[in-house]
C-alpha cells in the first residue's frame, strides 16, 4: 500500500513541529511524536487534496528552512516594532487596507504566505484569491505606498516558491 502524495513532506514538518513544540528528545517523545505526526499526515494527505501537490526534494527541503529562518527574523522585527508602540506615551498608529500581488502559483505555496503574514504582529490578511491578497496593516508608515508587495510579501515569497512550487 503507497502512501498518499504529500505524505513524507506531510510527516516530516509535523514530526519536526511536534519536536519543536515539546521541547523534548527523550525517545519516548520522539517515537510518540513520530507515529502520531504519521496518522495526522496520512489523513491529511489521503483526505485533503491541497497536501497531494507538496514534492520532498532536498533543495526544496533546503529552502523550506530557510524561509523558517526568514521568517523567524520577520517575526522578531515585527514584535519589537510593536513593542515601540506598546511602550510609547502616545500612540500613533495609521492603519490601512493594502492589496499586494503574489506570483505564487501553488494553494499551499498562498496559503503559507498568508498565514505567514498573519503571524506576524501588526498585519493581518483579510482576503485571499489567486494572485492578490488584501492585508490590514497596523501603521501604513512602515510599508512602501508606492510598492507595498515589496515590504509586505517579498521576504517569505523567494523560498515559499521554490518549496511549493
Amino acid at each position: 500500500m503507497r502512501p498518499p502524495g504529500g505524505f513524507l513532506w506531510l510527516w516530516l514538518l509535523l514530526t519536526f513541529v511536534w519536536i519543536a513544540i515539546s521541547s523534548s528528545l527523550a525517545i519516548e517523545s520522539v517515537a510518540a511524536g513520530t507515529l502520531i505526526s504519521a496518522a495526522m499526515a496520512y489523513v491529511f494527505a489521503l483526505k485533503f487534496e491541497i497536501w497531494r501537490g507538496i514534492r520532498f526534494t532536498p533543495q526544496r527541503l533546503y529552502h523550506f528552512i530557510l524561509y523558517t529562518g526568514v521568517f523567524l527574523v520577520e517575526l522578531v522585527r515585527a514584535n519589537i516594532n510593536m513593542m515601540r508602540y506598546v511602550y510609547a506615551p502616545r500612540i500613533s498608529v495609521n492603519p490601512g487596507i493594502v492589496k499586494v500581488k503574489t506570483g505564487l502559483k501553488s494553494q499551499i505555496g498562498r496559503l503559507a504566505l498568508a498565514n505567514s503574514i498573519s503571524l506576524t504582529p501588526g498585519s493581518l490578511v483579510l482576503d485571499m484569491s489567486e494572485e492578490e491578497l488584501t492585508v490590514h496593516c497596523l501603521d501604513m508608515r512602515t510599508i512602501d505606498a508606492n510598492d507595498p508587495s515589496r515590504s509586505i510579501v517579498h521576504p517569505f515569497e523567494k523560498h515559499l516558491e521554490k518549496s511549493f512550487g
